[in-house]
């Protein structure tokens, strides 16, 4: 299938590795430019010089947590780029346990897509665009290692995105939503898990029904089919990653 997204430019935050960095490689390879951004210059710095093969790429050190930074990478990459067609929201912060540290992911969870889309919608209206944010399963059941501001914000994240469906729809952008479940990235924390706590890492494998978790390319490859004219009649959904992890049966 010919997902149509030749031409189409895309702006990807916290893109330089994990499933941020697949989503750009995929969206590359489907012929897409696009916009990378990350908080460490030499991150961002490293990951043009891989990505430049793949095709346009251009990218900056963004601070997705302060408004002026953030709206400062989306115009100046709408420019670079000549519009924006695809806005990917995948800045998240830590989770964090102390309820005053909870505004770390308040501003780089939720303000950012809000402020990042804000930025952005005007260009994505132009070509009727597409909005995609990441969310995860921990928001619709009780997360391993607890309750936290991660689950709670990505919750706000998914509400916001899927109520924007309503809003930015009338004006021809599409919003949705990924879920991922449990995914393996090298050097992330489903890694660390692995080589730390192997029985915990089997006991998550065999919850899923095909046993084994999902990788960087099964979200971008979800993200990559949303935001094509494939889906051009999918707006408003909660799209759940996962290989069957979550029990709950939907409707």
């Amino acid at each position: 299938m010919d997902l149509g997204l030749a031409g189409k430019k895309a702006l990807v935050t916290g893109s330089t590795k994990g499933i941020g960095r697949n989503i750009v490689e995929t969206l590359l390879a489907e012929g897409a430019s696009v916009a990378i951004c990350a908080r460490s210059q030499d991150g961002v710095d490293a990951a043009l010089g891989e990505l430049a093969a793949m095709g346009p790429v251009c990218g900056a050190a963004v601070d997705a947590g302060d408004p002026e930074s953030l709206n400062a990478w989306v115009a100046s990459s709408i420019a670079e780029l000549g519009g924006a067609d695809i806005y990917v929201h995948n800045t998240s912060g830590k989770p964090q346990r102390k309820p005053e540290d909870w505004v770390k992911n308040f501003n780089i969870d939720l303000m950012a897509l809000v402020n990042g889309v804000g930025a952005a919608q005007e260009a994505l209206a132009d070509g009727g665009g597409s909005v995609l944010s990441i969310g995860t399963t921990a928001t619709a059941e009780h997360f391993a290692s607890g309750s936290g501001s991660y689950s709670a914000f990505k919750a706000a994240v998914t509400n916001w995105t899927l109520g924007q469906a309503q809003v930015l729809g009338a004006k021809g952008v599409r919003c949705n939503v990924v879920s991922p479940g449990p995914i393996y990235v090298d050097g992330g924390d489903w890694n660390m898990i692995k080589d730390n706590m192997p029985e915990f890492y089997e006991a998550s494998q065999k919850v899923h029904p095909g046993g084994e978790l999902g990788t960087t390319q099964d979200v971008a490859n979800a993200i990559a089919f949303l935001a094509s004219d494939a889906a051009r009649h999918i707006n408003g959904v909660n799209l759940v990653v996962d290989g069957g992890f979550l029990k709950r049966v939907n409707y």
